[in-house]
């Protein structure tokens, strides 16, 4: 069964155009609210929790009223992080999961995202079935049935105090000066609240959300405002996490940033030699620099690719028992600890490593040397379909010639934006230029 609604993280789209409109919220709702009311039973509970984009509101709405006409309760979060939603699924014992939002995307765009009642994101075959409901009658309860909506007040509360936990040795950030970056979204309460919480003098940045101000230069995607904060104030670190707070990059005292993929090997490293990483293994996607590989190599250690998508990073940590994984843009998977990529659990780990060894963040945030990687994105419009055209193809085939045992070549839709994602890794900087210039140079051509 193929999926068409849902992309590599639910479904996205610019708000108040399908798939993003009010109608399709409620009846993805009343879809997932089938999918999941088990019969005879009437208890069935789901939580709600969403970013600080204006269209929100719009679509907490609709999909209560979709979720209510299926018999479920609504708990509605309010702003929380994605792996907050995650959290609470599971703690609360919901039926179902949903975070409102489109996670690193301009604030226009908006999306919509299920955890099941284990707190883990749906798998595609999930996804599907909902698909399959959707396309059908919705199945409405009869009056009796239909569902109630409440707001919860103490979501971001249990949230933070269960952060909190996994910060070993709490209270011991006193004395360090931490600039964070919610960029305008979910955690702009909860990350500093924690932070604060555990003793550090906290610099925050990106904390007073519009409805339209959400990733807009700033967080993660725009590590320079952060890296610029750090600085002004002296600070002895950063932490810069995206709109819905699943991601995260690490400033040093100096502004220089490490991504993912640096933080997975810092993590790897030290879990390893604590006997904490499960099989000896970190998974990671197709992007992660290649750099990382040997680097776990040279520990004995190993790297499991996987499609781009932190879903399916989790899917196969949980396939394999491996319990560290992530992608390059800052993706941090310890299900130790939480569901999903959890951009402020990832921070206190980073922080709780400076305090246990004493380092500064500058030592720590290069664990490896990385290979020369480029990345380019190409936009495209809706029907295109640039990977087909021959030239395009043509121009893929000579890069993957010219770097036939000098590095690699990875060419790929964008699960969440209408790009083509052209990348490649190669010691040999000026081929990795002309190579990825062509390909670029081609699809632009194409579309």
């Amino acid at each position: 069964m193929s999926r068409k609604l849902f992309g590599t993280d639910g479904v996205r789209g610019t708000a108040n155009t399908h798939p993003m409109t009010a109608e399709m919220a409620l009846r993805l709702g009343a879809a997932a609210g089938r999918y999941f009311r088990r019969e005879g039973q009437n208890q069935h509970r789901v939580v709600i929790g969403k970013d600080t984009r204006l269209s929100g509101y719009m679509l907490e709405n609709a999909l209560t009223a979709g979720l209510t006409s299926t018999g479920m309760n609504v708990l509605l979060l309010g702003p929380v992080p994605t792996p907050a939603v995650g959290f609470l699924t599971r703690s609360m014992r919901a039926d179902l999961g949903v975070m409102i939002s489109a996670s690193h995307n301009p604030s226009e765009d908006n999306g919509i995202k299920f955890f099941g009642p284990d707190g883990f994101k749906l798998s595609d075959e999930a996804e599907a079935e909902i698909e399959a409901i959707l396309a059908g009658e919705a199945a409405l309860v009869p009056p009796r049935d239909i569902g109630r909506a409440k707001r919860i007040e103490d979501g971001r509360g249990r949230y933070v105090e269960y952060a909190k936990t996994t910060f070993p040795g709490r209270g011991r950030l006193s004395g360090l000066k931490v600039v964070i970056d919610c960029a305008n979204g979910a955690a702009y309460r909860a990350a500093p609240e924690v932070l604060w919480e555990l003793g550090a003098e906290v610099i925050p940045v990106g904390v007073a959300p519009n409805g339209f101000n959400i990733n807009d230069r700033c967080g993660s995607t725009y590590t320079q405002t952060a890296a610029e904060a750090v600085v002004a104030h002296g600070a002895d670190v950063g932490i810069a996490l995206d709109g819905d707070a699943d991601r995260v990059m690490i400033l040093d005292q100096n502004g220089r940033v490490a991504d993912g993929d640096q933080i997975m090997a810092l993590f790897a490293a030290r879990w390893a030699d604590e006997g904490r990483l499960n099989g000896g293994t970190l998974v990671a996607t197709v992007m992660s620099n290649l750099g990382l590989e040997r680097f776990l190599q040279g520990r004995g250690l190993r790297l499991e690719r996987t499609p781009v998508g932190d879903r399916y990073v989790v899917e196969a940590m949980r396939r394999g028992g491996w319990n560290l994984g992530g992608e390059q843009s800052g993706h941090i998977v310890m299900t130790d600890y939480a569901t999903t990529g959890d951009g402020l659990i990832a921070g206190l780990q980073f922080l709780a490593e400076m305090a246990r060894t004493g380092r500064p963040a500058s030592e720590l945030v290069q664990t490896f040397a990385r290979v020369p990687q480029l990345l380019r994105n190409v936009r495209y419009a809706a029907g295109q379909e640039p990977l087909k055209s021959p030239a395009v193809r043509k121009a893929i085939n000579a890069a993957e010639e010219q770097l036939t045992g000098k590095g690699r070549l990875l060419i790929r839709k964008s699960g969440t934006e209408p790009l083509i994602r052209v990348m490649a890794e190669c010691e040999d900087e000026p081929l990795l230029t002309r190579v990825v210039n062509d390909i670029v140079g081609a699809v632009k051509a194409a579309v």
